[in-house]
C-alpha cells in the first residue's frame, strides 16, 4: 500500500477570513444582471423575422417609461416669498394718498412720482415714491387692495412690525434693500 503523505492541518482562521471576504465582495455587487429587473435602457429587444403564428421568438415590447417629471410634484411658491407687481391694487396713487393723509409726513403740495411698485407679497405691499425736493419715500402697506392700511413710510421702513409680521419678500425689500425694479414694476 502506498504511503500517503500527511496533509498539513487546515487553518480555520484563514478559511473563515476567505469566506467572509468572498461573501462581502459578492454582497457588494448586488444581483447578477440576469436576475435584475429589466429597465427601459437595459431591456434587450428581441426581434423575429418569423411570421405571426410561427414558433419563432416573439418580439419583446419596450418597457413603458414615464415622461420626465411625471409623478414628481412641482412645488408652488408660498405667497409672500416673492414680491410681484400688484395686479389687483393698491394703485400707486392710493399709496401716495395714504402717505399724504398722515400729518407732517408728506406735504399736500409735494409732487410725487411712482418709482417702484406697488409690489405685493401676500396682502402686504411695498412701494417707492420719488418726491420732488425730498429723498425717496419707501412705503409699506398691508391689507385688502382697495383699502390698505399704512404700516410705515420713510427712508428706513425696516420696523419691528415689518421684521416680525411681514412676509419674507417685504422684509427683504424693506430691510435688506433687496432688488427694486424700475418704475411701475
Amino acid at each position: 500500500m502506498p504511503r500517503r503523505r500527511p496533509q498539513p492541518p487546515a487553518r480555520p482562521a484563514r478559511t473563515a477570513t476567505a469566506a467572509v471576504l468572498a461573501l462581502t465582495v459578492v454582497a457588494g455587487c448586488g444581483a447578477p444582471p440576469e436576475l435584475r429587473q429589466p429597465t427601459a435602457s437595459t431591456t434587450p429587444q428581441a426581434t423575429s423575422s418569423a411570421t405571426p403564428g410561427s414558433t419563432g421568438l416573439p418580439t419583446t415590447p419596450p418597457a413603458p417609461t414615464a415622461p420626465p417629471g411625471a409623478g414628481v410634484p412641482v412645488p408652488t411658491p408660498s405667497p409672500g416669498l416673492t414680491a410681484v407687481a400688484c395686479t389687483a391694487g393698491p394703485s400707486g396713487s392710493r399709496v401716495a394718498d395714504l402717505v399724504r393723509g398722515r400729518t407732517g409726513l408728506l406735504p399736500r403740495n409735494a409732487t410725487v412720482r411712482l418709482r417702484t411698485g406697488p409690489l405685493c407679497a401676500g396682502d402686504w405691499h411695498y412701494t417707492v415714491l420719488d418726491v420732488t425736493g425730498y429723498e425717496q419715500l419707501h412705503v409699506v402697506t398691508q391689507g385688502p387692495p382697495r383699502s390698505p392700511r399704512l404700516v410705515t413710510a420713510g427712508t428706513d421702513v425696516c420696523t419691528a412690525e415689518v421684521r416680525v409680521t411681514g412676509p419674507p419678500a417685504i422684509q427683504t425689500l424693506a430691510c435688506d434693500g433687496g432688488p427694486v425694479p424700475g418704475p411701475g414694476a
